[in-house]
């Protein structure tokens, strides 16, 4: 039978705290992320032989980095250093690279959008930092930092200059809350939207699926078949969906979405069913809320700010069912674009959850409070 380590590991709660968060920061070296893996199986009792199963190490491996953990604690589980030839690139031409990275290529007078590995190898010797160097060894020093200047992400500054007094209450909402105080529990909370455009894209020649050592192929070329527009409500605390297809957007389609939630229990006898939605030509303005109030009473319309869709939680539902059903766009006719729409639905919704949304009005305040930090500084 395997012995017991004699090392028996209890952590403090700062110990465990930070070992946790090594072990899921997907930016930390896999070494690092073992090694607190190694620790915190080790602090539920496992057996060394049981860890090194579980991780797929060799148990030696376990067995050392517990007995530096008993000992030296966190710091026992640093890299110690080591002996070996002389470091070939001296720490400031490490710094002027990384430093190179951070700047955008036009800034300094280069015609590119954004830095690949190439490029800044090449640049790196065009200015003089190095003679010469390799990509690898670019790359090492940007992964330390986790610094990756070939990506990039599109924002928008919020204009809309009530912007947190229309954000604010829909932040309650998916809070539970409206006007200060808790829901009732047969109250809804629905996030509405269109998803237009929606292509029925039939290739020319049949897809062909995923076989060993092969991906799955999509012809490029297509016929269009016609566009829905799939317009769609999501109960934000039951986490249940409606949806239809509709041939254009506009006042009708929206109403009929409208009439298709509302007939429907519990909304049909809730006290209050709040409408999340954006400014859009179906549902905006004061005519919408007196059209939809009157006949639905216990409808309650509340509307995002501009630029604000990531308030609107359907959206988050649109994302999937881009990832999961039109990426790639294959169908045959309109027909079975909305069958397969609809049949998602249902089946997303069999096993969906409401999701778990964190921003809150604290963290809106603080985002603002950036944005106009950054919007009134002066250009680099």
């Amino acid at each position: 039978m395997p012995r017991r380590s004699p090392f028996v590991v209890k952590l403090a709660r700062d110990e465990r705290a930070a070992l946790e968060a090594r072990a899921r920061k997907y930016t930390c070296p896999y070494r690092d992320v073992i090694r607190a893996k190694i620790v915190l199986l080790a602090a539920m009792g496992l057996r060394n032989d049981m860890i090194g199963a579980r991780l797929n190490v060799p148990r030696q491996i376990v067995s050392k980095w517990r007995k530096r953990f008993f000992h030296d604690r966190l710091a026992g589980l640093d890299e110690e250093p080591r002996g070996g030839r002389r470091a070939r690139f001296s720490p400031s031409v490490v710094v002027e690279v990384k430093r190179l990275a951070c700047e955008a290529p036009r800034v300094q007078g280069v015609p590119l959008a954004r830095w690949s590995i190439g490029e800044l190898q090449r640049e790196a010797v065009t200015r003089g930092v190095v003679a010469t160097i390799s990509g690898t060894t670019v790359w090492r020093w940007l992964a330390a930092d986790a610094i990756r200047p070939w990506r990039h992400r599109t924002w928008l500054f919020p204009r809309d200059p009530a912007f947190a007094a229309k954000a604010g209450p829909i932040l309650d909402l998916h809070a539970g809350l409206w006007d200060g105080q808790p829901l009732a529990p047969n109250d809804c909370v629905l996030s509405a939207d269109e998803k237009t455009s929606i292509q029925a894209r039939r290739r020319r020649h049949p897809s062909l699926p995923p076989r060993a050592h092969q991906v799955a192929r999509v012809e490029h070329e297509y016929a269009r078949m016609g566009a829905w527009a799939y317009l769609a409500a999501w109960d934000v605390r039951r986490a249940t969906l409606f949806g239809r297809c509709e041939l254009r957007t506009g006042i009708a389609a929206f109403d009929r979405l409208v009439a298709q939630v509302m007939a429907q229990e519990p909304h049909r006898s809730a006290p209050r069913v709040f409408w999340i939605m954006d400014n859009g030509s179906g549902h905006r303005g004061q005519k919408a809320v007196a059209r939809l109030q009157a006949q639905w009473p216990t409808l309650i319309p509340v509307f995002t700010p501009i630029h604000a869709s990531w308030l609107n939680q359907i959206e988050i539902y649109f994302s999937i069912v881009q990832r999961k059903v039109l990426t790639p766009t294959d169908f045959a006719d309109l027909a079975a674009l909305e069958a397969t729409l609809l049949a998602f639905q249902s089946r997303y919704e069999a096993a969906a959850h409401p999701f778990e949304w964190t921003f809150t009005r604290q963290d809106l305040v603080a985002l603002l409070a950036r944005l106009a930090l950054a919007e009134h500084r002066p250009a680099a």
